[in-house]
């Protein structure tokens, strides 16, 4: 296992380089590497209550740093309600910082993200869902965004390394992105031993957060990248694969929460090289019932039967790592087709059963008919439009209720009979 922690350490300083500093006990380099950015910092953390010797561990490098925290205001739950970014932007408003430093797992960065291009480039949330609104609004406007440096605390989205914003409308139940590479943290910092106050709960959250940026990148990835999205995406669900059920059983093992951390910082290297599609999709809609994670890891399974026929190679090298870690039979290498992807799905709902993860909508307190309602009407959103075109098989709004309708309604009733396949229609 070492080796495998070894290459993904090569993979992500290939990746970030210099920017990134990661791995145990790295919490107080956090001042150094955020003083070329100047000396005033709005602090958006919980850390103060929730951790407070890493508080101060923080506090104090960036005070021997010259970096004095002029305003602090408090993180965001998970989802990153759309609440919580107004009241980050009005606290970059009020202190006007020369940075902002989010020390928080991924919904607080996103919600930071967020904030600081409301706060810098003004208008409303919906001006910038989509691809590339914000760069569009940065030439336009002629204005400038400050740093806002990401400290991430938990191993899951990799917000601290991403393009992306998650911001939930909690009124209408509905989750949207801002993707922009112009809200890329530029320098981030993980202390991985942070994520061992992490409850068992919020660690498959965020390990399979994890796995489905890697599993959902791999399967949409062009000729171009596909071998570079498969030692990426393979590399990093082995990690999880590996360490996951170590973790929950001892959650102190530093080891297994490096492993678990790498693993997730592979992820948000992959959504970086591809992007992310169907289980991301839904997810958004499932936000009053499901945490991010687990609504992508119930869902993933049955995409991955939609996608079979276009994802072959994929499913071949998936096999061969269930098998490794017995979640498959032996002569699952041997099938092809539709039937390669159903036994690809059994093996990855069995990894769920296995840590206690539900595989099925049904199992989920307070799942109704009308989310999948809100699922296909959310699908069809051109401000969403962006996983539609990263599927393995591409759908157009048109196609939604066709095609994706049948893959919920399979997730609802574990019937994955249900589930129209393109390629033989």
């Amino acid at each position: 296992m070492e080796k495998l922690k070894d290459h993904a350490r090569e993979l992500i300083d290939t990746f970030k380089g210099s920017d990134y500093i990661y791995g145990p006990g790295c919490l107080d380099q956090i001042g150094g590497l955020v003083a070329p950015f100047g000396s005033r910092a709005l602090l958006i953390t919980n850390l103060d209550r929730r951790d407070p010797n890493s508080y101060a561990a923080i506090i104090d490098s960036l005070s021997s740093a010259g970096v004095e925290v002029t305003g602090q205001t408090a993180s965001s739950p998970p989802n990153t309600p759309r609440e919580d970014v107004l009241r980050m932007r009005q606290a970059v408003l009020d202190t006007q910082p020369d940075f902002v430093l989010a020390a928080s797992g991924g919904s607080g960065i996103d919600a930071a993200k967020a904030a600081v291009v409301l706060a810098d480039l003004g208008g409303e949330f919906d001006e910038y869902f989509g691809t590339g609104k914000v760069t569009e609004k940065i030439q336009d406007s002629g204005r400038t965004m400050r740093p806002c440096i990401g400290l991430q605390t938990a191993s899951g989205s990799s917000a601290h390394l991403t393009k992306y914003s998650n911001i939930t409308d909690l009124a209408a139940h509905q989750k949207k992105l801002i993707v922009d590479d112009a809200i890329i943290p530029p320098r981030c910092l993980f202390d991985y031993s942070l994520t061992a106050t992490m409850s068992p709960d919020f660690t498959l959250d965020g390990a399979f957060d994890g796995i489905s940026h890697c599993l959902e990148v791999y399967y949409g990835a062009p000729p171009e990248i596909i071998d570079l999205a498969e030692d990426i995406a393979l590399s990093g669900m082995e990690l999880t694969l590996a360490y996951l059920e170590r973790s929950l059983i001892a959650p102190l093992d530093l080891e297994a929460r490096e492993a678990l951390g790498l693993a997730a910082d592979l992820g948000g290297y992959a959504v970086m090289v591809g992007g992310t599609n169907g289980g991301h999709l839904t997810s958004f809609s499932l936000v009053d019932i499901l945490s991010h994670g687990r609504a992508c890891a119930i869902m993933n399974p049955y995409y991955t039967v939609f996608f079979a026929p276009a994802i072959q190679r994929h499913l071949k090298k998936l096999a061969g790592l269930l098998l490794h870690y017995d979640l498959i039979a032996s002569g699952v290498a041997a099938l092809s087709g539709r039937e390669l992807g159903e036994a690809v799905a059994q093996g990855l709902m069995a990894f769920g059963r296995r840590v206690g993860y539900p595989t099925h909508l049904k199992e989920v307190p307070g799942m109704t008919e009308a989310h999948i309602s809100r699922a296909l009407e959310a699908a069809k959103n051109p401000q969403l439009d962006m996983k539609l075109k990263n599927m393995p098989v591409p759908l157009s709004a048109g196609l939604v209720d066709e095609y994706m309708g049948p893959i919920l309604e399979a997730a609802y009733t574990k019937d994955l009979s249900l589930i129209r396949s393109m390629a033989s229609d």
